[in-house]
């Protein structure tokens, strides 16, 4: 694991362990769509890129996963979000799709 990669897994699990998903999942929702998420969870699992959150495989097991992976994308594609955004972002993942309490 690189450095900055653990740094920033660790950062969004300090994070999230303070704000359980506690953003707005419908400007959450625009977020994704604004940066066309999809368009790279398409490219990884093929159809609608949804596969990446149902799949029985998945990495992320738990609402601090979720925010760092969110972080580690959002970080990895210069997306430009605030941390607020990823919590809104986290928040709307994890309404749709993942149900974490």
């Amino acid at each position: 694991m690189t450095a900055m990669r653990f740094l920033v897994l660790t950062a969004g699990l300090g994070w999230a362990a303070a704000s359980p998903a506690g953003g707005d999942p419908a400007v959450g929702e625009k977020h994704v769509a604004e940066k066309n998420c999809a368009a790279c969870h398409q490219r990884l699992v093929g159809g609608d890129g949804s596969q990446l959150y149902l799949r029985s495989e998945r990495r992320v097991k738990s609402l601090a996963q979720l925010a760092a992976q969110v972080s580690y994308c959002a970080n990895e594609l210069r997306v430009g979000w605030f941390p607020e955004d990823e919590e809104d972002v986290v928040a709307w993942l994890n309404h749709r799709y993942y149900h974490f309490e």
